[in-house]
């Protein structure tokens, strides 16, 4: 049995805990802070078995190295600098872990940072920063046309997979897909929604990747809806999606 917890961290990240209670082993994604994955195995007497890496970045890597001290082994992308990895990943390479029992494809989805790996399977998408609910990582170190690459292909996975992001952005990403499609009655929908969950103190994620399809105009920038809306605000005509995505994204920077 595969039991799912959000860990908070920071202010708004999320470390991923992935739990089988009968084995009482665990599998946690991108640890920025050791200390509160650490508390919550002693709290419900799990051993750490693996830990998953999407990126490099500090709020993702951060509490690795005291993790994995007792040789737990390190998952994370095969072309970026990843603290104490054991395993170096590529598109295409699969995770088979026993317990708990999991087996996920690795997605390679540069454009937040140009290693940035997907974890994908048993239903489920672990995005990193590369696809939040709503929304996208910005380009730090990738292209628009690297990231639409990217996000072309987790578009293509089974609409109910569940998006298993690194923050909580929801609110403030689909106040943006509505300035980008103000009658769109799937985004008003999952607004209220996701206002609801925060009022609550609960976290808007998983979502559904066929929700997403619907909502995010990071998925959508090949709708006339969204491409219209971009090109008044750039003020010109875009010949190709690559140029509708890089605008929609300066938009968003600077929303």
């Amino acid at each position: 049995m595969l039991e799912i917890t959000p860990i908070p961290a920071f202010s708004d990240n999320y470390i991923w805990l992935l739990s089988d209670p009968d084995a009482q082993r665990a599998v946690v994604v991108d640890p920025g802070d050791a200390a509160p994955v650490q508390a919550i195995l002693e709290a419900r007497g799990l051993e750490l078995a693996a830990i998953l890496v999407t990126h490099h970045h500090p709020d993702h890597v951060g509490g690795v190295g005291m993790l994995a001290a007792d040789e737990v082994p390190v998952y994370g992308p095969a072309g970026e600098n990843i603290p104490a990895r054991s395993h170096a990943l590529r598109g295409g390479d699969r995770v088979e872990l026993l317990h708990p029992a999991i087996r996920l494809e690795v997605i390679e989805v540069p454009g937040h940072t140009l290693g940035h790996i997907a974890f994908a399977g048993e239903g489920m998408l672990f995005a990193g920063d590369a696809l939040f609910s709503g929304g996208c990582g910005r380009l730090f170190e990738g292209t628009a046309a690297q990231m639409l690459n990217s996000l072309s292909a987790l578009r293509e996975l089974p609409g109910d997979s569940r998006l298993y992001c690194g923050h909580e952005y929801t609110l403030a990403n689909l106040a943006f897909a509505l300035a980008v499609e103000p009658d769109n009655p799937d985004l008003a929908k999952r607004q209220e929604q996701a206002r609801q969950q925060r009022e609550q103190n609960q976290p808007t994620l998983p979502s559904r990747l066929d929700e997403e399809r619907l909502i995010n105009p990071f998925l959508r920038w090949d709708q006339p809806t969204v491409k219209a809306a971009v090109e008044k605000h750039a003020g010109r005509a875009l010949e190709t999606d690559v140029e509708v995505f890089a605008e929609l994204r300066g938009w968003k920077d600077t929303f």
